[in-house]
């Protein structure tokens, strides 16, 4: 190779251009010659192909951005690169992303992280001082005294001094340093808040801080739970119970895990309703061939929007009592309720009320996000699961496998902490806080009724009240014709009108197959996050093309 590569190099002093070309032209030649008496390297193979490589990983699905949000985003470069559309932008309302939809961020909290992120602020007379009151706290249980990069601080402030993590004197009397780890359980002080909101919230009932752990979004909580519960092998392996439609999360872990799924229906004829009788279907039919011990419920409901009334919680909790279930209880959407006629019931209230044969006995894993709610911090991946009647030995195994991936993002649990423990009543910011937050509550009530009532008035539509949450999930009716069509693409029905839907209007849902449906309907998700007006434009568009969709397939 080294002697084809010197031949090729020669006649590289000064030429004419017509020996230039007879002398490169002539060393080609040479060269190539040699390639060819010295026998080609076969390529080496790929360790890593779709047939070697994790099976689990393989059968991993997540409908929420799957290929229609690939398929969104490559509308997108083509209207940025002037490829004309019916449409002039791309609108997703496939995910629960509300700032990203406008929603304006609430105050407080931005301040309280711009204190906790930069702490030099803390002189600033531009921050109100319930946020600096917050922010000195928080960062006082960090290591460190700095949730990430911040400049040495040459007047060290008295209140960051008695922390017992401030910098050593060696530090040059510093009281900030580069972002530290916390403890894999999470900031001893952001726990002890989420335990006090806690027992607020649920009237009293005792939470102990112990049980609480911080995490990178709900979803970390999710995954790291059931890690620990699935295990056995053959019919004895662990069978996870979740609702039909779900969120995509849960079909997502149990596939990675190589867990058992194990589907109950909600009942869409009577507002997406938990059905105990339903539970004992499914829960009996799965002990043929597997172990049913996981029960996950999301309240209120994604990709439904119904909120769980209290005596359907109690026959709940008596079933996975009466069963030996782990219940998992996704409650990320608690502050979106909607309806006035509903109400939210945190699993661990209830199940405390029902008396110490439940709260003793039943193991109950919680979660909650600062995605949703109002506050719609999606970014900052903050989040907590609270665990009750967990066997002391499994605890350790837990904080275990929490300290392999060391701790979450400490600025999210930050947020998280913001979450836990506004403003209150005579504290400078509440007034604010309060005004900011009825005000994207109240505007998600309206577009929820409004999404209701207009899907409502489409033929072919069919949309159940939106009691919470961030979406509809609407039945849409599919003719034969058009089913036909998505056979002939290979696609399912559902997701074959999300494609037609979104290449004729620029509007992005996701098909109700990534969620779970009964057989024969069908069904599409969207988010009513967008601003009214904006939401108004998306569901007329809808209507105009599920009216000619009708009519093209007729």
């Amino acid at each position: 190779m080294q002697r084809a590569a010197a031949l090729v190099r020669r006649g590289c002093g000064p030429r004419t251009p017509s020996s230039w070309g007879r002398s490169q032209s002539s060393a080609a030649a040479e060269a190539s010659a040699v390639l060819k008496v010295r026998p080609e390297r076969s390529r080496r193979e790929r360790i890593l192909t779709l047939e070697s490589m994790n099976p689990q990983v393989k059968a991993v699905e997540y409908a929420v951005r799957g290929p229609i949000v690939l398929k969104a985003g490559e509308i997108e470069l083509e209207l940025q690169r002037g490829i004309k559309k019916p449409f002039t932008e791309v609108i997703r309302a496939n995910i629960g992303d509300a700032q990203a939809m406008g929603q304006q961020p609430i105050t407080f909290l931005r301040q309280v992280m711009a204190l906790c992120t930069y702490p030099n602020l803390l002189d600033s007379p531009s921050f109100p001082e319930d946020a600096k009151k917050r922010a000195r706290r928080i960062l006082q249980a960090c290591g460190g005294n700095s949730l990430g990069e911040a400049p040495t601080c040459q007047a060290p402030r008295r209140e960051m001094n008695e922390c017992s993590q401030a910098a050593p004197a060696s530090s040059g009397g510093s009281c900030m340093r580069m972002g530290s780890y916390s403890a894999s359980q999470g900031v001893n002080c952001i726990r002890e808040d989420v335990a006090a909101y806690i027992t607020r919230r649920d009237g009293g009932v005792p939470a102990d801080p112990d049980n609480i752990y911080l995490t990178t979004g709900a979803s970390d909580g999710i995954s790291t739970i059931l890690k620990i519960l699935v295990s056995g092998g053959g019919k004895s392996r662990t069978g996870v119970m979740i609702p039909i439609p779900q969120y995509p999360l849960y079909s997502a872990v149990i596939s990675e895990l190589d867990a058992i799924q194990v589907n109950y229906y909600l009942d869409e004829e009577n507002c997406w309703a938990l059905n105990v009788n339903e539970l004992r279907r499914a829960v009996q039919e799965a002990k043929d061939h597997c172990d049913p011990k996981v029960l996950c419920i999301i309240n209120p409901g994604n990709p439904t929007g119904q909120v769980q009334s209290r005596k359907c919680i109690e026959d709940v909790i008596h079933f996975a009592w009466e069963e030996k279930l782990f219940l998992l209880a996704d409650e990320v959407y608690q502050d979106n309720v909607y309806s006035p006629d509903c109400r939210f019931h945190s699993f661990k209230k209830v199940l405390y009320e029902m008396g110490p044969e439940y709260s003793s006995n039943v193991e109950l894993a919680s979660f909650h996000s600062t995605s949703k709610g109002y506050m719609g911090e999606c970014g900052y991946r903050g989040g907590y699961m609270e665990v009750i009647n967990l066997h002391p030995e499994i605890k350790g195994q837990l904080v275990k496998l929490l300290s392999v991936r060391l701790c979450p993002p400490v600025s999210g649990q930050a947020a998280m902490d913001i979450v836990v423990n506004p403003p209150v009543a005579g504290e400078e910011s509440f007034e604010q806080f309060s005004r900011e937050k009825e005000s994207v509550l109240g505007n998600l009530a309206k577009k929820a009724k409004l999404t209701e009532d207009l899907f409502n008035q489409v033929p072919g539509i069919h949309c159940n009240p939106l009691q919470g949450a961030m979406y509809a999930f609407p039945r849409i009716f599919i003719p034969a014709k058009a089913v036909e069509a998505a056979q002939a693409h290979q696609m399912a029905p559902d997701m074959f009108y999300c494609m037609k839907l979104l290449e004729e209007t620029g509007i992005c849902v996701v098909p109700g197959s990534g969620f779970g449906q009964r057989e024969g309907t069908y069904h599409f998700r969207m988010t009513i996050l967008p601003p009214v007006e904006k939401l108004k434009t998306v569901l007329q568009k809808v209507k105009d093309f599920h009216i000619n969709f009708l009519e093209k397939y007729a």
